[in-house]
């Protein structure tokens, strides 16, 4: 079974095949995979992403509750 890889271990496995593919040096079928490997890892991490910043517009209300997350007015 093999451990999923973090956010940043994503992150640099999508940037060397970024750099692999502008080198130009790899053949078209090799590109092709490449680039398949790169769009599941940018659509994995977008994912986490959203997740993430779901996760931290939420908070605690006064009942120890997730709520989404609302600016309050601040009245003058």
């Amino acid at each position: 079974m093999s451990k999923e890889m973090k956010f940043e271990e994503k992150l640099e496995s999508l940037e060397n095949i970024v750099k692999e593919l502008e080198e130009g040096n790899v053949d078209l079928d090799d590109a092709i995979n490449k680039y398949t490997e790169a769009m599941k890892i940018a659509k994995e991490c977008s994912l986490k992403l959203d997740n993430a910043t779901k996760a931290v517009n939420k908070i605690l209300n006064e009942n120890n509750e997730l709520e989404d997350f609302k600016e309050m007015e601040v009245k003058e």
